[in-house]
C-alpha cells in the first residue's frame, strides 16, 4: 500500500454503530488518561448527522444550535453514543445525544435544527475576518499543555497569548473516526473546546478550571479546515470562570461559543 493510499490515523475508531474507541491522540490536556472533550465533541455530531441520514431526515435543516453538559469523568475508554429525535418537524427539529463510558452517561447533548433559507438579502453583522491562517506562525501549544489531543493539533495564533484574551486558527491532521468521511461542520465542532486552553489566565499547573459545558450557537455554516477562535476568558471571585469565543471560519465570522468553568487551585 502506498503511502497516499494508507488510512488517515484518527482520534476514534469505530467497534460497530454506535460504540467507538478513542486513540491516544484523543488524551486530555488535565489527564492524559481522560478524553479531551474537543474531538468527543466533535463525535456526537457526527452521530447525530448519521442518525438524521439513517432516518431520512429533511436535509434542508441546519444544525444552529448545539449544547452539550459534562457529567462525568470522560475515561479514555470504549464509549457509546445513543441519540434520539426529541422533536421531529420539516422546519424545525431537537435531537438529543447520550455518550456512555462503562454504561454510565458522561455527556449529554441537545441539537436545535433550523430550516434553510435564502436569506442573503438581509443577512448582517460583524464581518471582521481574522488573518489568513497560512500567513501566521505555528505556535508550540504542547509547551503549555500535556495530553495526545493538543500534541496533534496545527495552532496559529493571530497574535502572542496573553492572559485571558487570544485569538487563533486550530487545525488537525486526524480524521475524526479513522478511515470514515465526516461532515464539514462535525469536523469544525471537534476543535471549538480548545478555546479554553488558548488564552489561559493562570498557569494551569498552579490552576484548574475545567469547563463543564460547551454551547455552540451557528448563524452561518462554516467550510474550510481551519477553526478560527476569538476567545475571551474571565474568572469570577466565587470559583467559577467563563470562555467566550467568537467561532470565525476563512470567510469570517460563523457564532459563538460559551463555556462555563470551575477554577480552583491545583491539587
Amino acid at each position: 500500500m502506498s503511502a497516499s493510499s494508507a488510512p488517515r490515523d484518527g482520534y476514534f475508531e469505530r467497534i460497530d454503530d454506535h460504540r467507538y474507541k478513542p486513540t491516544a491522540h484523543a488524551g486530555g490536556a488535565w489527564d492524559p488518561d481522560e478524553q479531551h472533550f474537543s474531538p468527543l465533541g466533535g463525535l456526537v455530531a457526527h452521530a447525530l448527522d448519521r442518525h438524521r441520514a439513517a432516518a431520512g431526515a429533511d436535509s434542508g435543516l441546519l444544525l444552529s444550535r448545539i449544547g452539550y453538559d459534562i457529567l462525568g469523568r470522560l475515561a479514555l475508554d470504549e464509549c457509546e453514543i445513543r441519540v434520539e429525535t426529541v422533536r421531529p418537524g420539516r422546519t424545525i427539529e431537537l435531537l438529543e445525544a447520550v455518550v456512555r463510558i462503562a454504561d454510565r452517561p458522561v455527556v449529554r447533548a441537545r441539537a436545535w435544527f433550523l430550516a434553510g433559507l435564502d436569506t442573503a438579502a438581509v443577512a448582517g453583522g460583524p464581518d471582521d475576518r481574522l488573518p489568513a491562517p497560512e500567513s501566521l506562525t505555528p505556535w508550540a501549544m504542547s509547551d503549555l499543555w500535556p495530553g495526545g489531543y493538543i500534541a496533534g493539533l496545527d495552532v496559529r495564533p493571530v497574535a502572542p497569548p496573553r492572559p485571558g484574551r487570544a485569538t487563533a486558527w486550530i487545525s488537525t491532521p486526524l480524521d475524526l473516526v479513522a478511515g470514515e468521511p465526516a461532515g464539514p461542520l462535525a469536523s469544525y465542532l471537534a476543535l471549538v473546546d480548545t478555546a479554553n486552553g488558548i488564552a489561559v489566565r493562570q498557569p494551569p499547573t498552579e490552576w484548574m478550571f475545567p469547563n463543564v459545558d460547551l454551547t455552540v450557537h451557528l448563524h452561518r455554516q462554516p467550510r474550510g479546515a481551519w477553526t478560527g477562535l476569538d476567545t475571551t476568558v474571565t474568572f469570577g471571585p466565587s470559583g467559577q470562570g467563563l470562555t467566550s469565543t467568537v467561532l470565525h471560519d476563512v470567510d469570517g465570522p460563523v457564532g459563538r461559543a460559551e463555556q462555563i468553568l470551575t477554577v480552583r487551585p491545583a491539587a
